[in-house]
């Protein structure tokens, strides 16, 4: 059965997807309200960070393609099984579930302060989660609908609602502040690493590549597109918000987008942007549903998580990440966990983790160049190692200033430390006990990109009965 490719629009609109987020919108009505007008400039600083992350993690997807497990297999490559797990379960399927379910609360919570319905809110979060389980059950190209559809209305529609802030054609009273509450440059550079979230997770269009046709083109510039799509509507939405409101209530505000929509246009923009709160939720947990269940394929097979997530149903989805994924996420809703009051700790924390494999794809960059000079890749990033530097200097620079706050900085750094702890003693047994290999052995090219064929786990599997025979 030949499986239907995506094209631009779709890798754009998955790209996007997870990027554009409640939490996000969160995070830039912080940022404006704490130094106005020149948040443009860390956001700028943020997106040209990413942007070299993304252009070195699609040169290790040209040197290394169509594979599901993304940076875990090109770090098991560069710097073996211990650095690849630590950081996948930690800064990809640890922190997103959780952020996931963040926002799941946010749209429950989104939804009864405006229609009151009366339905818990963790009950309208599971509803969801359980309708997105079930169309990504129908396989990539429902995903892709859902998306393309989700993805390209969100953006539309914040776009509209910035530039009718932008350009005063609000009906609500228009207010005379400053463009600019700090021009201090260690103002700004405090707010980078807020900034950074604003652009995280354009990368997950990876583990789906091999469904993407002229992937070589396409891949690379669906991610950085989606980046700069994202910087250029935050930005409008930041000039409508100068117009309409106040900054010091917009820092202040756990809702501020909704905030922004109700100062622009009364009670039609409360509803607008809830049904924007909405599309977000929507576009972020299909996003990461999807994404995560192709991560935990891709690293069941080059043994980094057990055989079991390999299993697909008829439709090609890899049914055992999607339920495990979208369970976990249910499950952190029940038991109340992600409350609005956690969401800007959690996204802090998120962000480390974030930014540390943004470090280790940088770094895999830089041993592939040593180590596999001659290896045909398809992209390469111009400037030798300039752009990956960039990208390791600047995500260093982030996780020193993720917040402005001292006690708040060495809060964020416990937490990281502790789970850090927890998934390298996870780390260790799994591959002492499981993979029985050494903790930095290092595998080659052709032997991970092997693993992708299901013939190599059958030779594999009967290898290991012949030694314990």
């Amino acid at each position: 059965m030949n499986e239907k490719k995506l094209g631009f629009p779709s890798v754009l609109a998955a790209g996007v997807g997870l990027i554009v987020a409640t939490s996000s919108l969160m995070s830039l009505g912080q940022g404006a309200g704490t130094i106005g007008m020149t948040f443009a400039i860390a956001m700028v600083i943020a997106c040209g960070i990413n942007i070299c992350s993304v252009m070195s993690i699609s040169e290790l997807n040209a040197i290394m393609p169509n594979l599901t497990g993304g940076l875990a297999q090109y770090t098991l490559v560069s710097m073996g099984p211990f650095v690849a797990i630590v950081s996948m379960t930690g800064g990809y399927l640890l922190c997103n579930i959780i952020s996931a379910s963040v926002e799941c609360a946010m749209f429950g919570n989104s939804i009864n302060s405006v229609f009151h319905t009366g339905i818990p809110s963790s009950v309208l979060c599971i509803i969801m989660l359980v309708v997105i389980t079930l169309a990504n059950l129908r396989g990539i190209d429902i995903f892709a609908k859902i998306q393309n559809v989700v993805a390209y209305s969100l953006i539309g529609s914040l776009i509209l609602i910035g530039f009718i802030g932008c350009l005063r054609a609000g009906t609500q009273t228009e207010i005379n502040q400053a463009w600019a509450l700090s021009e201090n440059p260690s103002d700004i550079m405090s707010m980078v690493g807020l900034a950074f979230f604003l652009f995280i997770g354009s990368e997950y269009v990876i583990p789906i590549a091999k469904s993407v046709k002229n992937e070589k083109k396409n891949i690379p510039a669906g991610m950085i597109a989606s980046l700069l799509v994202v910087c250029f509507m935050q930005f409008i939405i930041m000039l409508g918000m100068h117009n309409y409101t106040p900054w010091n209530e917009l820092a202040n505000n756990s809702s501020p987008h909704i905030f922004y929509g109700t100062s622009v246009l009364g009670n039609v923009g409360t509803v607008w942007m809830i049904l924007v709160s909405v599309l977000a939720v929507v576009s972020t947990t299909n996003s990461v549903i999807s994404s995560l269940s192709f991560l935990c394929t891709g690293m069941a097979k080059i043994g980094l998580l057990p055989q079991i997530f390999l299993k697909r149903n008829k439709h090609g989805a890899p049914y055992i990440g999607i339920f495990t994924i979208s369970g976990f996420m249910i499950l952190i809703n029940v038991l109340g966990l992600s409350t609005a009051k956690q969401i800007s700790f959690v996204i802090l924390v998120g962000c480390v983790y974030y930014m540390l494999c943004y470090i280790i794809s940088n770094i895999n960059v830089l041993i592939f160049r040593k180590r596999f000079p001659t290896v045909p890749r398809n992209f390469k990033t111009s400037l030798g190692i300039i752009v990956p530097l960039i990208g390791i200097i600047g995500n260093i620079f982030m996780i020193m200033h993720i917040d402005g706050n001292a006690d708040v900085r060495r809060k964020i750094y416990g937490v990281c430390i502790i789970l850090f702890v927890i998934l390298s003693i996870y780390a260790i047994l799994w591959i002492k006990k499981v993979m029985k290999k050494k903790l930095f052995e290092t595998y080659e090219i052709k032997e991970v990109m092997a693993m992708e064929h299901e013939l190599y786990l059958a030779a594999h599997n009967c290898n290991q009965k012949e030694k314990n025979v």
